[in-house]
This record gives structure tokens, sequence and C-alpha cells, in this order.
């Protein structure tokens, strides 16, 4: 039992905390499935370094077409 009564202010200040923390809790597993799912799925790990990739250049593309 705590020496002094808890504040009615104390719990909604931790109810709203709590709302907090799992609100956050969230967002953060919602961005690791994300991650996850691109990784295992095999997709092009590229930055966006504001530099030409090759990979996505429309040359690049019309020239895998021709050699098919």
């Amino acid at each position: 039992m705590p020496l002094t009564e808890t504040h009615e202010i104390h719990k909604r200040r931790f109810g709203r905390n709590v709302g907090v923390a799992l609100c956050l809790l969230g967002f953060v597993a919602l961005v690791f499935l994300l991650t996850m799912s691109k990784i295992r799925n095999g997709g092009t790990v590229e930055g966006f370094d504001h530099a030409v990739r090759p990979s996505i250049t429309t040359d690049s593309l019309q020239s895998e077409g021709e050699s098919q």
C-alpha cells in the first residue's frame, strides 16, 4: 500500500501512457513485418541515394526485352 493515496490524475495519466505505448508498439511491429515481408519476397533492396540505378533505366529495360 502506498504511503500517499494515488491521485485521480495519476490514474488517467497512466492510462494514457499505456495507450501511447501500445500505439508505439503497434507501429514498430508494422514496420518490422513490412521489412520482413520485403526481404522474404526477394525484392530489390536498393537505397534511394539520388543516383541513377541501371536496373530501372529505360535503356536496360529495352535491352532486356530485345535479348529475350
